[in-house]
Parts: C-alpha cells; sequence; structure tokens
C-alpha cells in the first residue's frame, strides 16, 4: 500500500508540475518580449512529458518482467538496478520479495512433489491415475509390476495390452470398491481394489488404489483356524476326559488289590452296579461326542443357495407368523417394521428364514427377566444396499465375547451348540452379503443382515 500511495503521490506532483508549466506557457504565449521565455516553459514541458512517460513505462516495464517470470517460472530475475532513484527503491525491494515468496513456494511445492513421488514409487501398494480417461499421469512400480506392464502412459493402450485388467477396473465405475482376484506370474492373489474420481481443473482424474491382501486373508484364516481348533479340542477333552476316567476307574472294579483280574463268582451287585453305571455314563458322552462331530459334518456341508426372487414384506410377515406362538408364551412383544423401496431380493428363502428365526431365538434367551422385553424386526435401506435387522433389548453381548460369536462352536450359554451364528454368516456370505453386529451390554442388541445390490 505504501508503494501504490508513493506512486500516485509521485504521479499526482508530476501532473501537477506539468499543469503549472502549462498555465505558464499560457501566461506568456503571444508576447514578443518573452520569446526566450516560450522556448524554455516549452522545452521544461516537453521534458516532465517524457520524464513522466519515462517514470510510468518504468514501472510498467518492471511489472511486466514480474508477470513473465511468474508465468515462465523463472525466479532467477533480481530488481536491484538502483540507477532510478530512491522513487524506485520500495518498489523494487516489494518486487524483489514477491519473487523470494514466489521461489519459496516453489521449492515448497518442489519438496513436496519429490517426497510424494518417492512415496508413491516406494509404497507397496499399487497405485495408478488416470486423467480423462486417457492418459495415465500417475503409476508406480508395484502397479507396473501387478499389471506386468512398464513404462505405460495411456489408457487406450492398456486397454489394448490388458484388457482383462482394464475390463476389471471398468467393472467397478468411476466410484466403487471390489474383491478380485489376480494371476501374478502364475500365482493367484486376492486383491482389494478401491476407485474413487474427482474433478481437477475441470477434468475428471480417477485415481486407482490396489491392495494384496492375501496376506491378511491367510492371516485371518489362521487365526481363525486357531480358535476353531481351540474350541474343537476344548469340546473333545470335556466328552474323553470323563470316558477315560470311567474306564480305568470300572477297570479297576474288575481287579483285586493285587491287580489280577476277578472271577464272575467275586463280583457282588454293587460292583455290577457301578460297573453298569459307568458304562452308561460312557455310553451317554460318547453319544454326546457323536453328535458333537455330527454337528461339525453339518456346519462343513451347508446346502448351496438357490436364489429366486422374494418379497421381503412377505418374508418379514411369514418369520413374525412362525415365532408369534412362541412369543406370546415367553410375553415378548415381536414388533416387524417395513421401511424400503427394495421389494424383491433374491434369495434363498429357507435358509434366510432360518437365519432370522435363529436370531429371534438368540433375542429371546437375552430377553430372559429382562423388564417389557421386546423383539423388533425390521427391512429398511442402507445407501443402495438392502438391511435386514433383528433388534432386541435384551441383556446385550459383553465386549470380551463379541468378536467370537461368530467362530463355530462358540457360545456364552451352557446349553448353546454353538453353530447357529457360525451358519448365519456362512449363509450370509453364500448369498454374496454379511452379518454384522452392535451390543450395548445390558441394553440392546442389533443384527444387521445386508444383502448385496440387486442388478
Amino acid at each position: 500500500m505504501a508503494i501504490h500511495r508513493r506512486f500516485y503521490v509521485l504521479v499526482i506532483l508530476r501532473v501537477l508540475l506539468l499543469v503549472v508549466m502549462i498555465f505558464a506557457f499560457a501566461f506568456v504565449f503571444g508576447r514578443a518580449d518573452m520569446v526566450i521565455n516560450h522556448i524554455i516553459i516549452a522545452s521544461v514541458i516537453i521534458v516532465q512529458i517524457i520524464e513522466m512517460i519515462h517514470f510510468v513505462n518504468r514501472t510498467n516495464r518492471e511489472l511486466a518482467r514480474l508477470f513473465n517470470s511468474v508465468v515462465h517460472h523463472d525466479f532467477s530475475i533480481t530488481f536491484r538496478d538502483g540507477k532510478y532513484g530512491k522513487s524506485f527503491k520500495e518498489l523494487e525491494s516489494s518486487l524483489n520479495a514477491m519473487i523470494e515468496s514466489y521461489k519459496a513456494v516453489k521449492i515448497e511445492r518442489e519438496a513436496q512433489y519429490h517426497l510424494l513421488q518417492r512415496l508413491v514409487t516406494n509404497i507397496n501398494i499399487a497405485i495408478i491415475a488416470v486423467q480423462n480417461n486417457a492418459e495415465i499421469s500417475i503409476i508406480n512400480p508395484a502397479a507396473e509390476k501387478l499389471i506386468g506392464e512398464t513404462g505405460a502412459k495411456s489408457w487406450k493402450i492398456l486397454e489394448r495390452l490388458k484388457p482383462s485388467f482394464t475390463q476389471l477396473i471398468e467393472e467397478i465405475g468411476d466410484n466403487g470398491r471390489k474383491l478380485a482376484e489376480w494371476k501374478i506370474g502364475g500365482e493367484s492373489k486376492m486383491l482389494s481394489i478401491d476407485v474413487s474420481t474427482s474433478l481437477l481443473l475441470d477434468l475428471p482424474h480417477r485415481l486407482i488404489i490396489i491392495q494384496d491382501i492375501n496376506q491378511e486373508i491367510e492371516q485371518k484364516e489362521i487365526e481363525a483356524w486357531h480358535k476353531l481348533i481351540r474350541i474343537l479340542t476344548h469340546e473333545i477333552m470335556n466328552s474323553v476326559t470323563p470316558i477315560s476316567s470311567l474306564t480305568e476307574t470300572t477297570q479297576s472294579m474288575l481287579r483285586n488289590k493285587d491287580g489280577i483280574l476277578r472271577k464272575a463268582p467275586e463280583l457282588n451287585d454293587e460292583v455290577i452296579s457301578d460297573i453298569e453305571f459307568s458304562l452308561r455314563t460312557i455310553q451317554k458322552r460318547s453319544e454326546g461326542l457323536l453328535e458333537f462331530v455330527e454337528t461339525y459334518r453339518t456346519l462343513s456341508k451347508i446346502p448351496k443357495p438357490i436364489l429366486a426372487p422374494v418379497e421381503i414384506r412377505s418374508l418379514l410377515a411369514s418369520v413374525e407368523q412362525l415365532m408369534r406362538e412362541e412369543m406370546s408364551k415367553k410375553k415378548i412383544l415381536l414388533n416387524v417394521k417395513f421401511n424400503t423401496t427394495t421389494e424383491v431380493v433374491p434369495m434363498d428363502r429357507i435358509l434366510v428364514e432360518q437365519v432370522l428365526i435363529n436370531l429371534i431365538s438368540n433375542s429371546t434367551h437375552a430377553l430372559a427377566g429382562r423388564p417389557e422385553p421386546r423383539i423388533v424386526l425390521s427391512a429398511y435401506d442402507a445407501g443402495r444396499s438392502l438391511i435386514i435387522e433383528v433388534y432386541d433389548n435384551g441383556c446385550g453381548i459383553p465386549d470380551k465375547v463379541l468378536g467370537h460369536i461368530f467362530v463355530p462352536f462358540f457360545s456364552t450359554r451352557q446349553e448353546g451348540s454353538g453353530i447357529g451364528l457360525s451358519l448365519s454368516k456362512q449363509i450370509m456370505s453364500s448369498h454374496g452379503g454379511n452379518i454384522t453386529v452392535k451390543s450395548i451390554p445390558q441394553v440392546e442388541t442389533r443384527f444387521f443382515l445386508k444383502f448385496k445390490e440387486s442388478d
């Protein structure tokens, strides 16, 4: 602002002096005795005009130099001539400050760009940026290794060289996420593909991020197997330990103090009764173990769903009718709510009904002894997906066991088999959906069945 004011003051001062000289010239004009004065004043006026033009043009030239340096990103120029007097010192100082400021911004941007380039190059996640569906502006080594093509600069060329890859991306669209199987060097990999599109300078830029999640999946599978083995071991040991103990006890009954097998006449009614009781207990535990193994076999042989269009309203009404009598006996209020624009969803009705009945049955156990027990079965839209929710105001699920409830044979109830929720999860997974849970201990529990969007 100081430079701006100083420039105007100097211009106004020059204009005033020019006006004064013009008035002086007008005063002496036409007088024969002041011919010399005519020449002097006219010369001064001409010099003033030339000096003012030069003054204004000097400022314009300096500003033009500044603008050209910014346009061409040339920040090596300086404004330190010093031969134009004090009137330009402040202007030159400000122009130099602007150049230094632009230079600092450019250096910072260059540093950020090189840091970004280094991150993109060294990160172990495939990154591809496509501008206007044509030019590939970014493709890092991880992406080149993934698609098996280096130096790709055009999406059209990539479509011709790697049609399977580009088709997979196009199926996701401008925005979306997908898990897909991809072969790299003959090895099958599970990929998580995330596509997002944004407008930059009025041009669409599509960012494709691809991550190999094989290791994560394998780790989760190992953890799941460890949980399953622990539970299986626990259940089998619970059955085998008493069988082993009773067998040893029975053997001891059949031998005398010296360890010699007794003869039949040596066995009295009490010993025979104890042996019979032990054998009956062994039989019971053996049958329990066989039942457990049969249950495991059932869990591992879930039928493949037969998909057919199912009316959601009819499905909820059917489940409500099936559970009405049991809810009435236990004095539990069962409400059904329908708040979705999705009328029909492809599913295996029998399997999904089994899931809903299992969830409602679990809720009845959670509601035992609770005041004003209530279950709500509802259907609603979440984005472009259908959600069927089972809510109860029961005792809830403790945080420490919430992460284990879908593990086979895990149960918080002594009489529970621990396969209901695991079956439900597998059934929903076979439908291309999932099942999740949210619970607040001593307040509520909500199970969510999410069905994939219909085509």
